[in-house]
């Protein structure tokens, strides 16, 4: 068992109790760098990240997983992460994303459903000499490969 597959198992047993938290990714990194990703459907707070944190890190020194010097990271991914899961999806509808495509093309557009294989987006489209329109199109997630939520400071 790798040591991420050890701390997937451990994350998904501190927070089997959460159904509204769920884990996003674990990477080691070769720089002893041990980062986890949460998130959860209303957001995760740093009490929750801290809980994982001392629970993965106690069973991780318990079972001596890690031989070298680590340094672990509980977390959300971040607002400028790319979204990975369908729940992530879900959890972003109404606001405006960004699509990078298989074809290198980008979309944008406000996320309005996020259904088995597909998203379904609102872009405005603008033809050579008509106004612009907003369309509604849906788009299989096999052409994305990069989903980022848009930042407004607005």
């Amino acid at each position: 068992m790798s040591i991420e597959q050890r701390v997937i198992a451990l994350v998904e047993e501190k927070i089997a109790d959460r159904s509204d938290l769920f884990l996003v990714d674990v990477n080691m990194h070769s720089n002893g760098k041990l980062v986890i990703h949460v998130d959860g459907d209303q957001g995760i707070s740093i009490q929750d990240c801290a809980a994982i944190s001392r629970h993965v890190g106690f069973h991780l020194e318990e079972e001596d997983a890690i031989s070298d010097a680590y340094n672990l990271e509980v977390s959300s991914p971040g607002i400028d992460a790319p979204l990975r899961l369908e729940r992530q999806y879900k959890k972003n509808i109404g606001r405006a994303v960004s699509l990078k495509m298989t074809s290198g093309n980008k979309r944008e557009g406000k996320l309005l459903a996020a259904t088995e294989g597909h998203l379904q987006i609102e872009e405005t489209v603008k033809e050579k000499g008509k106004k612009a329109v907003q369309v509604q199109n849906t788009i299989p997630l096999d052409l994305i490969t990069e989903i980022k939520v848009l930042i407004s400071f607005k």
